[in-house]
């Protein structure tokens, strides 16, 4: 009787979902031996290109494989889906050079996918053979029954074995395979969200089911008592909270304010906090997290207020900690939930760049600088922000260390920049230290949030590219001191919405920002999860040439992005 093969009862921690890439390229079964050839060349390329410049948030090298196979019939196509799905290839990269038969090639090798694989044609604006024309075709024929996929039509010469490819068609390739990484790598992977829902703010809700419907992350909430038992217990190890305290006294000096021992004890509890929750994820393989804090922790006089997590949730959100090096986890304060897909996507679309979390805090029109100038006898310079407005991004807890310097910058010069005083008693009875500093101007990336509507179902992102400011004393403390000094601020400038705009349309009384995050990348992904884009400033034009990603053909021939992703929502 034959019986079935029973598999190890041992069951591994996987540190990673890391879906492979698997580069093919489709052709002409007419075509000669030496256009064959020069066909595998340019595929080996665009995989090296791939394997060398993708990469994990933890800095690992995503897993590149491509086939020699030129897939130009059915049976070729069956060969390489085989060798694709015993590699773990979850994304899929055509690199034709010639002429092919859509349904031939392409669309039989993305029979045995799942319909949601994300599929990209890159190729040269070929003449001889031509690879563009079977790219038109056969984009054409996935947007015909409804499947979204991106066409890359660059530059490589027509002539040679090994035709270089542009930059540009490079760049492009590289944000697409970091969209769909992380579309891809975070499917079936969990947060653990620590509290109920965050303090009766709605826009925070932990939206389960639309939430694993549309990104496949899946939501784990434990009760905050397991925190406070486990602290009470002292569950952690005593030797490495004297070495993280070690840490911390050994960059901040005078700069951690502690009044008496009960200060010390109390700032020892918010990092112990931070061993507690960190083994936590680890036991719960986890890519994120977050923590509600407010009211029930450090508030609720009906309680015993417990001391504020600010140091704890820096922790997880800087690229440091006792230990060295590490990478961040998205980590949200006052249980955000949705704060905290989006810093989560955000790290994931820079290779481990670390979020920032900040609230709306105060929005300043330029007639506000400069009437605050004018009571300090300082004069503006002629700055973007003085002229435009600035952001005051100001939120105690979450606050990522790097952000308190350059990119760059060493660990001794990131906390040179922090300070971490005694926290606001009329927010946080059960005190604690808050983490403050004020960030050097010049950091460029991406500012937005993911934001759920039930009337349509699905997620949006309002973003716009922005830049902090650089302000200069008098006037800088003078901002801080207008909201709450102890908190950390950046001052943000968005490139293209009005101070007017900014005020009105946030989704949220939380926003977020990572550096080195292009308008392509994020659009890239916002296709691969059906986010819808709200970019609607006025002063931004619909489509920008080297800036945005070319409209997938599915959008265009479905009445525009937004109709055509609603459609597709429904299908989720």
């Amino acid at each position: 009787m034959q019986k079935a093969m029973a598999l190890s009862d041992s069951v591994p921690v996987v540190a990673h979902n890391t879906p492979a890439i698997g580069v093919f390229v489709a052709g002409d079964p007419r075509i000669d031996a030496a256009s064959r050839q020069r066909c595998r060349n340019i595929c080996q390329m665009v995989a090296d290109m791939l394997a060398d410049r993708v990469k994990l948030p933890d800095g690992s090298a995503v897993k590149v494989v491509w086939s020699p196979t030129l897939v130009d019939g059915e049976p070729q196509a069956d060969a390489v889906a085989k060798q694709f799905q015993d590699a773990g290839v979850k994304i899929l990269v055509c690199t034709p050079d010639t002429w092919a038969f859509p349904q031939l090639s392409v669309i039989s090798l993305l029979a045995q996918f799942p319909r949601d694989t994300p599929i990209n044609f890159t190729c040269g604006n070929s003449g001889p053979k031509p690879g563009v024309v079977f790219a038109h075709a056969v984009n054409g024929a996935l947007a015909q029954y409804g499947k979204l996929s991106h066409l890359n039509v660059g530059s490589w010469p027509d002539s040679g074995m090994n035709p270089p490819m542009s930059e540009g068609t490079a760049q492009a390739l590289v944000d697409w395979a970091y969209a769909a990484v992380t579309t891809q790598a975070l499917k079936g992977r969990r947060v653990v969200i620590f509290g109920h829902d965050s303090m009766g703010m709605e826009t925070a809700l932990a939206h389960v089911i639309p939430t694993r419907r549309q990104f496949g992350v899946e939501i784990t909430r434990l009760d905050m008592k397991l925190l406070s038992d486990m602290l009470a217990r002292k569950a952690y190890d005593a030797a490495e909270l004297k070495a993280l305290r070690g840490f911390v006294d050994h960059h901040l000096g005078q700069r951690l304010e502690l009044r008496d021992q009960v200060d010390s004890d109390r700032f020892d509890q918010s990092l112990a906090l931070y061993l507690i929750t960190r083994n936590l994820l680890t036991d719960l393989n986890a890519v994120g997290g977050g923590f509600m804090s407010q009211l029930e922790w450090g508030s609720d006089l009906r309680g015993i207020p417990l001391p504020v997590a600010d140091a704890m949730e820096s922790f997880f959100n800087s690229t440091f900690d006792h230990n060295g090096r590490k990478t961040p986890v998205p980590f949200a304060t006052e249980a955000d939930m949705q704060g905290l897909l989006t810093m989560l996507f955000m790290s994931g679309l820079t290779g481990g760049a670390p979020p920032l979390f900040m609230d709306f805090r105060k929005v300043w029109e330029p007639w506000e600088l400069k009437a605050l100038a004018q009571k300090l006898d300082f004069s503006l310079p002629d700055a973007t922000w003085a002229n435009k407005g600035l952001v005051d991004g100001d939120n105690s807890g979450s606050a990522s260390f790097d952000w308190a310097a350059a990119p760059g910058a060493s660990v001794d010069e990131i906390m040179a920049a922090v300070s971490m005083p005694l926290a606001d008693s009329g927010y946080f009875p059960g005190m604690g230290n808050s983490v403050t500093f004020i960030s050097p101007g010049g950091l460029t990336g991406i500012a937005g949030r993911l934001t759920f509507s039930d009337l349509c179902g699905i997620f949006s992102m309002s973003w716009d590219e922005a830049s902090s400011a650089g302000v200069p004393e008098p006037l800088a403390t003078a901002l801080c001191k207008a909201t709450t000094p102890q908190w950390p601020h950046t001052f943000v400038v968005p490139k293209y919405a009005t101070m007017g705009e900014y005020k009105h349309l946030p989704p949220a009384n939380h926003f977020h920002m990572v550096q080195g995050l292009s308008p392509a990348r994020l659009q890239y992904w916002m296709d691969l999860n059906c986010v819808l884009s709200q970019a609607n400033w006025s002063a931004r034009p619909a489509f920008i040439e080297g800036v945005d990603r070319p409209l997938p053909l599915l959008y265009a021939a479905n009445g525009g992005e937004n109709n055509a992703k609603l459609m597709l929502g429904r299908k989720l």
